[in-house]
């Protein structure tokens, strides 16, 4: 009797999936995978490493991360040059497998994917940290975080106005038009020279920068407040001074890799201004719920961003389009 062959099993074809496709995803929805990746046992201590190698024009970076359902790696480029030549600073692709075989499923725009993750972390951690309605807030920077900063939070806390602060004037005033054509917000823009007195009437700053020092002095966040730093992640640049972060209280995204990358974090522990002991993270907020109100400490959520979370965004992205709900709409057909 002849052996049966095996059956053939054909592979679904490899999806790419573009920045229209990434950014089809509704910021909430991005949140809330962030809230279905921990509840489901990942444990940020025991992510992958960042690894980092210099090349001759910047740096190549990887992330890579794993789930029960997905593993997937983002790799993206860093090359300071590109801003001279009109090019994005960064560039790179998530690369997505899937299921028990871990087939090739997706390959994602990585930028794009980096641009709503990076929101959509500092939203999740200020919902931990108790906040559920931000109606104002100002953002330092006015690049594509603040952007995305600032869409995001309108869509999850129903933000209504803005304080836009940067270096460039110009760029400020744009960002801050933007808000107000795009969203329909109340919005400003500023100068650094009154960061003190706009982060002295706020009860929620964002930090979008590259910069290398302190955009503020501590002193000026009045207790309640809550600040989120996302613009660095290398030991050496820090957003954030270090009498904000012996005043406030702490939350990272792990204590492993704020005590390897967040520079304000490394800088305080450092000086004995912060115990590593008394770091919140993430996972322990999802645990035991936020912390109770404080009228004498602000707090500051010190993010870098970390491969658990682009896996995580990346595999919504992709369930979306399986559902056929995350295709960028097409364009009205010409009239015949």
């Amino acid at each position: 009797m002849p052996i049966s062959a095996a059956p053939t099993v054909v592979d679904p074809p490899l999806t790419v999936l573009g920045p229209d496709h990434v950014m089809a995803l509704p910021p909430m929805a991005a949140v809330q995978a962030l809230s279905d990746a921990l509840s489901s046992g990942v444990d940020p201590e025991r992510d992958g490493v960042r690894s980092r190698l210099e090349t001759p024009h910047g740096q190549l970076l990887q992330m890579p991360a794993a789930s029960q359902d997905y593993a997937g790696t983002k790799i993206l480029t860093l090359t300071p040059g590109n801003t001279s030549r009109g090019r994005p600073g960064i560039q790179g692709v998530y690369v997505l497998f899937a299921g028990d075989t871990q087939q090739p499923a997706a390959v994602i725009d990585g930028a794009a994917l980096t641009r709503i993750r990076t929101p959509a972390v500092s939203a999740f951690g200020l919902r931990l940290l108790g906040h559920r309605t931000i109606p104002r807030i100002v953002v330092f920077g006015a690049g594509v975080q603040a952007w995305e900063h600032i869409r995001v939070f309108h869509a999850v806390f129903g933000l209504q106005k803005v304080a836009v602060a940067a270096r460039n004037p110009g760029a400020a005033a744009g960002l801050a038009t933007k808000a107000t054509e795009e969203l329909g917000l109340e919005a400003s823009s500023h100068g650094l020279a009154e960061a003190e007195a706009l982060v002295g009437g706020a009860d929620v700053t964002v930090c979008c920068t590259a910069s290398p020092s302190p955009l503020f002095s501590g002193r000026s966040v009045r207790p309640g407040a809550t600040v989120v730093a996302t613009g660095s992640h290398q030991s050496g640049n820090r957003e954030l001074d270090r009498e904000l972060m012996a005043r406030a209280r702490i939350c990272v995204e792990s204590a492993n890799t704020a005590l390897a990358e967040a520079g304000e974090v490394i800088d305080a522990v450092a000086h004995g201004e912060l115990n590593p002991q008394n770091l919140i993270t993430l996972a322990r907020l999802q645990q035991n719920g936020p912390p109770a109100p404080s009228t004498s400490r602000p707090a500051v959520f010190k993010t870098t961003g970390m491969p658990w979370q682009d896996l995580a965004i990346a595999a919504a992205i992709h369930r979306l389009w399986l559902s056929g709900n995350g295709s960028p709409a097409l364009p009205p057909a010409e009239p015949n």
